[in-house]
């Protein structure tokens, strides 16, 4: 297939927007005559104007040739080997050229088993999701490279699978979720056949490693975008695959107040956590379940919370994010209507983090933030601690204790001496007086 070509003055794509790093690595494969391309994410969003989080380069050299030319390299993978080359705490991960398996099953299972043959550029290019990903960067001749029809998608703000999206989806149904990712990052539409394709093929979801689909939640959820994502999650119907529970409660939610809080919720974090970073984990999950919590005072006694994380876990969640989400949930009620018990949790080694995410969610619900500096000062003083701000709070100054006076030597010599007057003094001494 003849790719279409875009030169230097039909793309935006400029090298002072490429990392240093990324143009070293590209620079030295095309100097050993091996292609290099700038690939997938980063050219898309290079093509949009964004800076792109990280850059991936494919060449036509293997993996052994790429090591060969960088010392500051190492090879990882067991099914694909690829290399990462670190400048410091950065690394740059480079693959080779890859085409699409064509092993087939016969019961009709189309999920990937296999995918680490070389292949061409073009080969690599038709092996990847979605069209808007599949654009290559020429760091020789400064052209963009389009096998697949991602430009014209690109400017028409489409989301395309690459080939039939039925194949395409049951063959990763991750991709599923990578498409409504793209539509609420970017603000796209999917095509009509590949929205058509994700209503029908949902439930091949279940399929996939739950390793990969908590790693994709959060990527969806805890980034640029994710309460747009969470809504169309939901309009799909995959946040009932992912979290059960919370998509009954958005499908109530949205049915009562015509647009869902909890939507707000996790804007609210995305806000927070700035453009192009991911949000803390328990944070995010705390987002997610807080109006879920609240709507279900049940869930406040224990047993019925441990239930819902007990199927957290069981989805693969870690213990250790869905813990600091129950502590979290569970000072909220108290944060936002003070009661004894606030003072109790503000001594707690998790307040901190249960009331920056008050200080984030309160709007939502009507709180007032600026009332938790009274309630922590009382705390700090009671125990001695800071005062917020980092002002150090006054101890609570104790009463001395009232030493009790030891009897001189010969007081004690002389209750001894009464002592031995009414018992035998031993075998030597002298006996003791009989009773009248």
């Amino acid at each position: 297939m003849i790719p279409r070509i875009l030169d230097r003055s039909a793309h935006p794509i400029s090298r002072r927007d490429i990392d240093p790093n990324v143009l070293k690595v590209l620079y030295r494969l095309a100097g050993a005559g091996h292609l290099a391309y700038l690939v997938g994410g980063s050219v898309r969003d290079l093509m949009l104007g964004r800076r792109p989080k990280d850059f991936d380069i494919a060449t036509s050299a293997h993996p052994h040739q790429v090591r060969a030319l960088f010392r500051n390299s190492r090879l990882i993978g067991r099914r694909f080997r690829l290399v990462h080359v670190f400048f410091g705490p950065q690394n740059i991960e480079v693959a080779t050229f890859r085409r699409r398996s064509e092993d087939t099953v016969d019961d009709g299972e189309l999920l990937i088993r296999h995918d680490n043959t070389f292949g061409t550029p073009e080969e690599d290019a038709f092996r990847r999701d979605f069209t808007v990903n599949a654009l290559f960067y020429d760091i020789r001749t400064f052209q963009v490279i389009d096998y697949v029809g991602g430009v014209a998608d690109l400017r028409a703000r489409i989301v395309r699978t690459i080939g039939d999206p039925e194949i395409r989806l049951r063959e990763d149904p991750v991709r599923m979720i990578r498409a409504l990712r793209l539509c609420a990052r970017f603000d796209f539409e999917l095509e009509p056949a590949t929205e058509a394709a994700i209503r029908a093929y949902r439930d091949e979801l279940r399929k996939t490693s739950m390793a990969r689909l908590v790693e994709e939640t959060y990527r969806t959820l805890g980034m640029a975008g994710g309460a747009r994502a969470l809504e169309l999650m939901r309009d799909f119907g995959l946040i009932d695959l992912l979290l059960p529970h919370l998509g009954e409660h958005l499908r109530l939610e949205l049915s009562e107040a015509g647009r869902s809080r909890t939507a707000l919720n996790v804007a609210a974090l995305e806000r927070a956590t700035g453009a192009g970073a991911a949000a803390d984990r328990a944070l995010l999950l705390s987002a997610l379940y807080l109006d879920f919590y609240l709507a279900h005072p049940e869930l406040h006694s224990g047993d019925a919370m441990r239930r819902v994380i007990a199927e957290l876990r069981m989805r693969g969640f870690a213990r250790s994010d869905t813990e600091r989400m129950r502590l979290i949930l569970d000072a909220f009620p108290h944060l936002l209507a003070p009661t004894r018990r606030t003072l109790r949790i503000a001594r707690r080694p998790y307040f901190a983090e249960a009331r920056t995410f008050y200080e984030l969610m309160a709007p939502n619900y009507g709180g007032a933030p600026v009332e938790l500096d009274r309630i922590a000062s009382g705390a700090t003083h009671a125990t001695g601690g800071a005062r917020p701000g980092g002002i150090p709070g006054r101890r609570r100054r104790r009463r001395p204790r009232r030493r009790r006076r030891r009897p001189s030597m010969a007081a004690q010599a002389g209750h001894g001496a009464a002592a031995s007057g009414s018992f035998a003094a031993g075998p030597d001494g002298p006996a003791a007086k009989e009773p009248d």
